[in-house]
């Protein structure tokens, strides 16, 4: 099911680049060659579709509601909690003591 979702997801694109493959096999073949406005129609008609289908999921998409979205001032800075700080022992306390003296 999840290949589906996968290929679901991409359609657009393909479908964008079959128009660019079609119109770069008008433009190979040359305009002495009859079918190469039929390459250039299809391709451009492909590129169309593939932008089409994009636009039309784009704006099917349902809204974010305004309490949901963060805003765009926000900067997140990770885990709110600290490390708990290991408690010094004594020794610590004379070895810093000495080494400030």
């Amino acid at each position: 099911m999840k290949l589906f979702s996968i290929v679901f997801e991409r359609i657009p694109l393909v479908w964008f680049l079959l128009g660019l493959l079609f119109f770069a096999t008008g433009l190979y073949v040359g305009f002495d060659n009859r079918f190469s406005f039929v390459y250039l129609t299809v391709g451009a008609g492909c590129c169309a579709y593939g932008v089409a289908i994009m636009l039309f999921r784009f704006m099917e998409q349902p809204k974010q509601k305004t309490a949901t979205r963060l805003s765009p001032n926000f900067i997140s800075l990770g885990s709110t909690e600290s490390l708990p700080v290991a408690p010094k022992t004594d020794e610590d306390q004379t070895a810093a003591q000495s080494a400030a003296e």
